[in-house]
């Protein structure tokens, strides 16, 4: 159990973990506690998401959508890799979580159960910080590598202030038991992996090797040289040392 941080708390983890941030006009008193009568918290894990659009910001971090007001994420994280604040307090991210992938992230199990809305269902903007990652959401558009090292770090940051490990980290996918499919798409690379296809899995695997070492760390993106093929002489003396062998065993 966590309560929420506070904004400069915020900002001050996410700047340790090496993310470049932003602040929306306003974020410091946007929220959705005071129209719902919903408090925020206390929170229990990360919701990942795409925004499925481009130039999403404003929309995310204020102006929302048909029938559902905003903020409606509390990070929007920009292709650039900036991760611009939208609010510290209640957001519509997350809607209806399936009570049993709830259950798995709560307790932050190594497997996640497909959503099944006959568990019951909770309410996920209550529990869960919501970070909106710019994409269409087409399975073509790419998440650049500095969007993807970003959205490492902003997950890690929240891990490593409140003491999760990486299994605290959702998807939408994972959930919702409105079908919602976020985040999906090509990732250009990240560290020494080149391209690859985005999944929870892999994110949590990558959030896990970072809480692994300080906050200040970096992934190398150094990648090791191939081996030398041997020479004609090597080759040689290895078939000679194969044939005395046999020799000898004969």
């Amino acid at each position: 159990m966590a309560a929420p941080l506070s904004h400069d708390r915020l900002i001050s983890i996410l700047k340790a973990e090496g993310v470049k941030i932003a602040e929306y006009p306003g974020w410091r008193d946007r929220e959705r506690d005071d129209e719902t009568g919903k408090p925020f918290g206390p929170v229990h894990m990360i919701l990942n998401h795409h925004t499925a659009g481009t130039n999403s910001l404003a929309t995310v971090a204020k102006n929302g959508v048909a029938g559902l007001p905003g903020p409606l994420a509390h990070i929007h994280l920009a292709k650039s890799g900036l991760a611009t604040l939208c609010s510290a307090g209640r957001a519509n991210h997350a809607g209806a979580m399936a009570k049993n992938a709830y259950t798995s992230f709560l307790n932050e199990a190594s497997t996640h159960p497909a959503p099944a809305k006959t568990s019951g269902t909770v309410d996920g903007n209550d529990v869960s910080y919501g970070i909106e990652t710019e994409n269409l959401g087409n399975g073509t558009d790419v998440y650049p590598r500095a969007q993807y090292d970003a959205w490492v770090r902003i997950n890690a940051a929240f891990c490593r202030e409140f003491g999760w490990s990486a299994n605290s980290c959702g998807d939408h996918k994972e959930t919702s038991v409105e079908g919602k499919i976020d985040p999906k798409g090509p990732v250009e690379s990240y560290g020494t992996r080149g391209r690859f296809a985005y999944s929870g899995n892999q994110l949590r695997a990558d959030v896990a090797e970072r809480l692994r070492h300080v906050a200040s760390w970096s992934p190398s993106t150094t990648v090791p040289p191939a081996p030398k093929p041997p020479t004609t002489d090597e080759r040689i003396t290895a078939l000679e040392k194969r044939v005395a062998a046999l020799e000898k065993g004969a």
